[in-house]
């Protein structure tokens, strides 16, 4: 298996973000749900300090709010849905990756819908216009989990390693009989600059025998090709081709990433995945919960006189602790939620 490897944009170091970041303004999108095919107009918010990301149904009477947040998950087939008292959001990977790319920690989520919308199948128009509005430094300091032991997973051919890592880091490696696509490789070392550049634009794709056989069952409805790359056995149905010769493997780091931001704080240490998706990287999270003695949050300060960075660790826990109800967020101070269902 090639393995393509993007350069870093810059040292982990020097470039290391002390503090919580929110947008400085609210940005809309408009577009259609991949597997719903309803029109859904989604706003993201700022959001306060240690608020995360939540997402919340404005289309129903009752506030209840959505944490994006692992135990929050309650679906993984084909896209990663998350739910709240009867509450569901579907496919947030792609707008998870686009916050957690860029290094978003708070935000508020407002949707008229249950699905996000699939936009053109990649992370890039939500990158576009989060990076338009800018960045707002916070005052609460970030807390990152970080790995110190290497912890993995496999099952049926499934395989994904976290290792000690001074960053962020993704290895995705896919398999597929199809010729364009075969064994497939790409390593990234994940800061906002260099996921803007090389994994933001990376598109969703499926085969058409696939997708039609999801349409016959209620999914893939809003599907395209303007969504998604499809394929199918002579070729790419795409007429412009693909954005990178290896664009399949980059969506896959794309969607880990999403899925990633649903620990509710920013990774240290480098993943490695082999064959895996949405259900796959759930049980990575599961699996990290099981082991903290693998892990520790962690904040970070800057020493002026040194010219570095001194590492403080934010928390300690008892032998046991299950990272679930540990790192769920407070709640973002809202009208009182009611009863509801969807």
């Amino acid at each position: 298996m090639d393995d393509v490897i993007a350069d870093p944009v810059s040292s982990y170091w020097e470039n290391m973000e002390t503090r919580q970041y929110t947008i400085k303004k609210k940005v809309s999108f408009a577009g259609v749900g991949l597997h719903s095919g309803k029109r859904v107009k989604l706003t993201v918010k700022p959001a306060p300090d240690d608020s995360g990301i939540r997402f919340v149904r404005s289309d129903l009477d009752c506030r209840v709010t959505i944490p994006a947040y692992v135990n929050r998950v309650v679906n993984t087939y084909l896209a990663t849905t998350i739910s709240e008292d009867n509450v569901r959001i579907s496919t947030t990977e792609h707008l998870m990756a686009a916050l957690h790319g860029m290094g978003i920690d708070n935000a508020l989520i407002e949707l008229n819908n249950n699905e996000v919308p699939i936009m053109d199948g990649s992370a890039a128009p939500f990158t576009r216009m989060l990076h338009k509005v800018d960045r707002k430094r916070q005052k609460a300091a970030k807390k990152v989990l970080k790995i110190k032991k290497e912890i993995s997973w496999q099952q049926n051919g499934s395989e994904i390693r976290m290792l000690p890592y001074d960053g962020l880091k993704i290895t995705c490696g896919i398999d597929f009989a199809h010729p364009l696509i075969k064994n497939q490789s790409y390593t990234i070392e994940i800061t906002p600059d260099s996921f803007i550049k090389e994994i933001a634009s990376a598109r969703t794709f499926g085969f058409l025998e696939e997708v039609e056989k999801l349409r016959q069952n209620g999914l893939a409805l809003g599907g395209s090709l303007d969504n998604a790359i499809v394929i199918d056995e002579s070729g790419i149905l795409n007429k412009d081709g693909l954005r990178f010769p290896d664009e399949f493997v980059r969506h896959k780091v794309l969607d880990l990433l999403g899925d990633l931001a649903l620990l509710g704080c920013p990774l240290q240490g480098h993943v490695i995945a082999s064959k895996a998706g949405h259900t796959q990287h759930l049980a990575l999270l599961k699996t990290i919960a099981d082991h903290p003695e693998c892990w520790e949050f962690v904040t970070f300060r800057k020493n002026s006189k040194k010219g570095v960075f001194e590492l403080v660790a934010a928390t300690t826990r008892a032998a046991g602790n299950k990272i679930l109800p540990y790192l769920a967020p407070p709640g973002i101070e809202l009208p009182e939620a009611v009863a509801c269902s969807a």
